[in-house]
């Protein structure tokens, strides 16, 4: 490796095999209980608990560690309502046609449509926006480097770190998705990336028989 300015790795924790082996089987068995749920209860959640899976979120890889994400976390009911609004409006043109034929069948397992009243009802939404460039500390401009890559897994390290703390999410994403941006009031160098909804299960809320479906390991993995 070329020169560089660096520290000893001092944190890491090495288990037994054993050890290990139970540790990823529980692990699988915590995440098999993630569902994407659409009714959410309005009971509010600590900022707290948003601040530190927004911190875990932001520990992800990136590019030249030049980590080109921003979490917009929106808890205003004021604009959480904006937010609605605006999604409702894009999908009932996503419903009534735009999406296309095959697309709209394919959803039918998840009985989803274009009313989207958790936006509203949910302690929060997580905006999540994607940077193009950044800036560095004397404030000049800087590219970033494999953006959608980065942005990707910090979302993935987000929903995990929701789910760990005890809170149901949704993924959503509006297309398009440039209202976020206005209602955010992000800067153009940002791109809207995903909404997530967290919060906790309304009493009723239930999981598509579709949705649990999931792929067997010979079906998503290969071992050379």
């Amino acid at each position: 490796m070329q020169p560089h300015d660096h520290s000893p790795l001092d944190d890491f924790v090495e288990y037994p095999e054993n050890e290990m082996v139970s540790r990823s089987a529980d692990f699988l068995q915590t995440m098999q209980r993630r569902h994407s749920i659409r009714h959410f209860s309005d009971r509010p959640v600590d900022k707290k608990v948003i601040e530190n899976c927004l911190l875990t979120a932001g520990t992800a890889p990136s590019g030249a560690n030049h980590q080109p994400w921003h979490f917009a976390a929106i808890n205003s009911s004021s604009v959480k309502q904006q937010v609605r609004e605006q999604a409702e409006a894009h999908e009932r043109g996503f419903y009534e046609g735009r999406a296309g034929e095959q697309w709209l069948q394919d959803l039918k397992p998840l009985g989803t449509d274009s009313s989207k009243p958790y936006l509203e009802l949910a302690p929060w939404l997580i905006a999540v926006f994607s940077q193009k460039s950044g800036e560095t500390e004397s404030g000049d401009r800087r590219q970033n480097y494999y953006v959608h890559e980065s942005v990707g897994i910090a979302v993935g390290m987000l929903i995990t770190a929701l789910h760990n703390a005890g809170l149901a999410t949704l993924t959503h994403t509006p297309k398009p998705m440039n209202f976020l941006t206005q209602v955010c009031n992000r800067p153009e160098n940002e791109r809207a990336y995903m909404l997530i909804i967290a919060g906790y299960p309304a009493a009723e809320a239930t999981v598509p028989a579709h949705a649990k479906q999931k792929k067997s390991l010979n079906e998503i993995a290969s071992f050379l």
